[in-house]
């Protein structure tokens, strides 16, 4: 999406098709489902299906196991609104494509963002299977969806992102985890373009830099959720260890498969956290 695109009239054509399709629900919590943890969206009850392809200037997903709908209703006693698969830029869109439906869920109603994804855990200290809340990001992109003309319009230009995860909601998801025997860490998050996986020479400096895990997805989506107020989460499933670590080289069939196996987890936690908000 370049600059030069009406993003506000085309954010305003996409609500009007995405709140007619919802029927007058408003969803209070936007949520991201990453690789291999879309099922939890199958849990939401009473709930409405709208593809991405059928609402006005979405973009669709390609990625594997990314569904690539929006699904609206009750989950853990909270209206809610869920990706069933999201946007990256690997895909070849841009940052401000990336950023698109966040603006969308947060203009038909939603003030929080729940997002989650698989990353590699670059902290020897996580074993495949954790989760982890992020506390921060480093977003080494090299994009910024708030940059250029059409989101200054949504939102003032320069905004804060000190503690852009918020840290209730890390401590709630804290409290979930314990209470739920969920194993959970706290970390900073390194977000990339992808699609390829990093190399070993890479995590090395990723880890001088102090990141814990890194993946392909998120910071982009957290810029532009910070860039219009609202709340936001972070989850990550710790789906493998980094390249390099233990002589670990990542595939996407692992990241899919251990996925699977936390479903249970993931599902706990999550419905856990809505259950307290």
């Amino acid at each position: 999406m370049a600059d030069e695109m009406p993003l506000v009239e085309w954010l305003e054509e996409s609500k009007a098709v995405l709140a007619d399709r919802l029927e007058g629900r408003t969803p209070q919590v936007a949520i991201v489902l990453g690789s291999g943890l879309g099922p939890l969206a199958e849990q939401v009850q009473d709930a409405v299906y709208v593809p991405f392809s059928e609402v006005p200037h979405m973009k669709t997903s390609t990625a594997s196991g990314h569904v690539g709908r929006f699904v609206c209703g009750m989950l853990g006693g909270k209206e809610v609104v869920c990706m069933q698969g999201r946007l990256h830029g690997y895909e070849g869109n841009s940052a401000q494509e990336v950023a698109y439906p966040i603006w969308l869920m947060h203009a038909i109603g939603a003030d929080t963002l729940v997002t989650t994804n698989a990353a590699g855990a670059i902290n020897e200290g996580f074993q495949v299977g954790d989760f982890c809340v992020m506390s921060d990001h480093i977003n080494f992109t090299g994009r910024n969806p708030a940059a250029g003309q059409q989101p200054d319009r949504l939102a003032m230009r320069f905004f804060s992102m000190h503690e852009c995860y918020d840290p209730a909601l890390r401590q709630l998801a804290r409290e979930v985890a314990d209470a739920e025997s969920v194993p959970l860490r706290e970390g900073v998050y390194l977000g990339l373009l992808g699609p390829s996986f990093e190399t070993a020479a890479e995590i090395r400096a990723f880890r001088a830099w102090g990141a814990d895990t890194v993946a392909m997805s998120v910071c982009e989506e957290v810029v532009a959720a910070r860039h219009v107020g609202m709340r936001v989460l972070g989850i990550s499933l710790c789906s493998n260890m980094a390249c390099g670590i233990g002589g670990a080289s990542p595939s996407d069939a692992e990241v899919f498969e251990v996925a699977r196996r936390s479903e249970a987890n993931f599902c706990r936690l999550v419905r856990g956290i809505l259950e307290r908000l």
